[in-house]
């Protein structure tokens, strides 16, 4: 239901109350051989009863339908000029747009009857007030019950074209996937060959220093000045790979976003940055960081900025956070309360392009640490184990 939707229906029900008032204040549409009921409140009630329930008709079709079709009737029994009871044809198209599709066959077919009952119960209703169903309203019925089917086959058809449009707008949405897709995988493939190329330009540069230096250590006594120009190669051709893998690995950077800080102090900045953000933090850092590898730094603070972020996002508003640098690995043990109501208070992606609990668990993994994430009781628990000695910096 959408405001348009729900402006639509309201507006329907008025426009369908205003003119059941209309038709039963003149007397309905033609000469009645029985003398009609004047308008009254009670009229007034039958007819808005008649009509006003339409605004819940995507709702309840089917209550909404009875409750329209009795109404009507009522005002009918009552003598009442209600000629034309658009209120249930009005019902009887919802009816058809919600139940024309139904699977069930047989519940399909009951609605199809309960809608086409409506004709039949006029002529009953016709005839207990005494008039002659057979003779004068014979036409009447056969185009009431015109009306009605017509009315079922238009919100059939409604239905059949509203699951058409929602069939072509998911297909375009997958193949907008797919599309999407398939540029992912060919910039990926493209990122596998730069990749290929880049270890191929680091491995013969790699050789070249090694046989420069090798020469370099032999010539050092016999030839000086020939051992410095292999040194001054081994140096330039060092400085020109470096520059060359930082390129490289920019360009394969996908969000890019600038490498973590790996100084020291990185993790107390973060910590209050955080704090700076309205996340109330109790943090204990133990140890100096200074010596660890860049790959572990780097880590460190991701896993680290990830849960903090989501304590801020999905907790209470505090956080424990303990940081320890020991001689063979980083240990990070982030707690936070949760609201009752939290059952999941991380996201496998952030907004910002990080993977969550995805992205810290791969950073761990790939530095032959641990990550272990517990969440119950209304407390979160995160603790990250990165060893350091197994790193090359």
């Amino acid at each position: 239901m959408t405001r348009r939707n729900l402006a639509i229906d309201v507006g329907l029900a008025l426009l369908l109350f205003a003119l059941a008032l209309a038709m039963i204040g003149e007397g309905g549409f033609g000469e009645s051989p029985v003398q009609g009921h004047p308008l009254d409140w009670p009229g007034v009630l039958l007819a808005a009863g008649s009509s006003l329930p339409l605004v819940a008709r995507r709702w309840a079709p089917l209550w909404i339908y009875l409750v329209t079709t009795v109404a009507s009737v009522l005002l009918l029994l009552l003598f009442y000029p209600y000629d034309l009871p658009l209120g249930p044809l009005a019902a009887t198209y919802s009816l058809g747009m919600a139940y024309g599709g139904d699977p069930r066959r047989t519940y399909r077919i009951a609605m199809l009857v309960a809608a086409e009952l409506f004709t039949p119960i006029v002529a009953m209703t016709y005839a207990v007030r005494g008039e002659d169903v057979s003779d004068l309203l014979v036409p009447e019925m056969l185009v009431l019950s015109l009306m009605s089917s017509a009315a079922w086959l238009a919100g059939d058809r409604t239905r059949l074209r509203r699951e058409r449009i929602l069939a072509l707008e998911e297909r375009a949405r997958y193949n907008e996937r797919e599309a999407e897709r398939e540029r992912r995988l060919a910039a990926a493939e493209e990122r596998t060959r730069i990749a290929r190329e880049l270890h191929d330009s680091a491995g013969h540069a790699i050789n070249v220093i090694l046989v420069q230096a090798g020469a370099a250590r032999l010539l050092y006594d016999r030839d000086p000045e020939q051992s410095r120009r292999a040194i001054a190669t081994i140096e330039n051709v060092a400085r020109e790979t470096i520059n060359e893998i930082d390129r490289i690995v920019r360009a394969l950077r996908e969000d890019n976003s600038e490498p973590a800080p790996a100084r020291p102090g990185a993790l107390e900045e973060l910590v209050e940055r955080h704090r700076t953000h309205g996340l109330s933090i109790n943090a204990d850092i133990q140890g100096d960081g200074r010596s660890l590898p860049h790959s572990v730094a780097w880590a460190a603070y991701r896993i680290l900025q990830e849960a903090l972020t989501n304590a801020t996002r999905h907790g209470t508003g505090n956080a424990d956070v303990t940081v320890r640098f020991g001689s063979d690995a980083v240990e990070i043990t982030v707690l936070n309360p949760t609201p009752p109501s939290s059952t999941k208070p991380t996201r496998e992606h952030t907004r910002n392009g990080g993977h969550g609990i995805v992205g810290m668990r791969e950073r761990a993994s790939l530095l032959g640490g641990t990550l272990d994430i517990t969440n119950g009781d209304g407390m979160f628990r995160l603790y990250a184990r990165l060893p350091c000695d197994t790193v090359v910096s």
